[in-house]
């Protein structure tokens, strides 16, 4: 059994679409935290002139404090939905370069059983049983990992869910 050079710009070509598969979702995931972070940059400083203007003219201490201790609560809220922003956009990263990896796994999954099938047509005879078990194992570990993603998507689902409640 030899590999062509067929097989090998196959493999390349897939190893390379997979690069720019992660290299396109990270840099979605950075722009949109370039974005966010754009944003929230602008509304400080807008904030800032804002409440220094508001400062400047107060008449009394009292006024000023009072003042200052009004800032701090629309200060913390931006502050927590600038937080939840980037958690968003790290989990859709994340989720994004899970889908990459899953789909290379299958495929070599696939290229391992074909080789398998390869392998079991020049064995000796009884090694039908052993290629039997190796795939026999390896469905069995597709069939786990799937029933771990269902249970952490429908984790995910009930939290969003209960967050959104």
């Amino acid at each position: 059994m030899y590999v062509t050079p067929e097989q090998i710009q196959t493999a390349n070509k897939t190893s390379v679409e997979a690069l720019l598969a992660v290299a396109n979702a990270q840099f979605a995931a950075f722009e949109k935290l370039a974005h966010i972070s754009a944003g929230a940059v602008k509304t400080a400083f807008e904030d800032s002139i804002a409440n220094t203007r508001a400062l400047l003219s107060a008449k009394d201490v009292q006024e000023f404090v009072a003042l200052q201790n009004s800032f701090a609560q629309p200060a913390m809220e931006k502050a927590i939905a600038y937080s939840k922003s980037v958690y968003e956009v790290a989990t859709e990263a994340n989720a994004e370069l899970s889908k990459v990896a899953e789909r290379r796994v299958a495929e070599w999954n696939e290229g391992f059983v074909g080789l398998l099938d390869k392998v079991s047509k020049n064995a000796p005879a009884g090694s039908d049983v052993a290629v039997a078990a190796i795939k026999s194992m390896l469905a069995a570990s597709n069939s786990a990992e799937a029933n771990v993603s269902a249970a952490t998507e429908t984790v995910k689902g009930l939290a969003k869910a209960k967050k959104a409640a």
